[in-house]
């Protein structure tokens, strides 16, 4: 049997089992919070009073600050492409008698979840008053139209590695954007991004989950996916991220640096998320693998350590990139 046919067969076996992913790792739309929640309301007559006061405690916030955060909305709002891509993963089917396949299910329910994250945060940055609101605009409607490439294919064991690792790392960086508004005093942007990073978790936490059951199906196609994963690196979702009149991915390395500077997402971070899937997946005592798996699972294992060295040796500029997006006159 081909390595596709079975990847579709393993996908198939566990496709009953996404239900309950969907109660434990999911939260019912009337349930879960909605932007709204956190924005001033346009019917009260409070309205610009609470406009007024986002301004003004956006004005502590610092120039590092606010380019993380509109590439982190960017980011968000370029969900589009992330559902039609792994709609198109192997074994996620929603035509004729597999329009209600479990796993087209999670991608739309996972979708309708992520959806909120942009919404908010783009209304808030908008009122906030320190974004240039149409560059930021431009930027988004780029990503969404270049598309991405994660070095993923249509392969289902390669595209949850992936969504593992990048929804941890999404945690991180909204957290912290989180409490690094708090501790300026912006209560209400560290309520927001805190949220937005709880959901984050709870996605990392079903992606793994699916990781780990398909350890049990089909182990060596596992390892050996999650081994090629993390030899092309793990790219993060607006690596093709550009701003007006530029070319794809330009802005991508100015941001990265960015991020590092703030603390917000780091090289360190990276090799710790690495280390929590290896321990999580328990990598050390999975049985059964031919010897290409054997050989990619001492790959991963000794993986976290070299990376660390090479962090270590890292070097980020300092020097602040003047993007479109904030103006650096008159921040903090």
């Amino acid at each position: 049997m081909s390595e596709k046919n079975i990847r579709i067969e393993v996908m198939n076996a566990i496709e009953h089992k996404v239900d309950g992913f969907i109660d434990s790792f999911l939260i019912p739309t009337e349930d879960i919070w909605q932007p709204t929640d956190f924005l001033p309301d346009s019917q009260s007559e409070g309205f610009f009073d609470h406009i007024h006061q986002i301004r003004e405690e956006s004005k502590e916030l610092g120039y590092d600050f606010w380019v993380t955060m509109v590439a982190d909305t960017i980011t968000e709002e370029a969900l589009p492409t992330y559902e039609s891509w792994l709609m198109d993963v192997e074994g996620i089917d929603q035509h004729g008698e597999n329009k209600k396949n479990g796993w087209s299910r999670w991608v739309r329910a996972w979708s309708a979840e992520e959806n909120r994250h942009g919404d908010v945060l783009n209304k808030y940055l908008y009122l906030s008053g320190r974004v240039n609101m149409r560059e930021m605009e431009i930027t988004t409607q780029h990503l969404i139209a270049d598309g991405f490439d994660i070095g993923t294919d249509r392969d289902p064991y390669k595209n949850f590695v992936y969504t593992s690792f990048q929804e941890l790392a999404t945690n991180i960086s909204h957290k912290r954007v989180g409490q690094m508004a708090k501790k300026k005093g912006n209560t209400l942007l560290g309520k927001m991004c805190t949220i937005i990073a709880g959901d984050e978790m709870r996605h990392h936490l079903a992606y793994r989950e699916f990781v780990k059951t398909i350890f049990g199906q089909d182990p060596s196609g596992m390892m050996l996916a999650f081994a090629d994963m993390m030899k092309k690196k793990i790219v993060m979702p607006a690596h093709f991220l550009r701003e007006s009149g530029g070319t794809i991915g330009t802005a991508f390395e100015t941001f990265s640096n960015c991020a590092q500077r703030l603390g917000v997402y780091t090289a360190a971070d990276y090799v710790d998320i690495l280390s929590k899937l290896n321990t999580y997946w328990e990598l050390d005592s999975i049985r059964g693998l031919s010897d290409n798996a054997e050989r990619a699972r001492d790959y991963l294992m000794k993986l976290p350590e070299r990376l660390t060295r090479i962090s270590e040796r890292m070097k980020f500029p300092e020097d602040q990139y003047q993007f479109k997006w904030v103006e650096a006159n008159g921040m903090i």
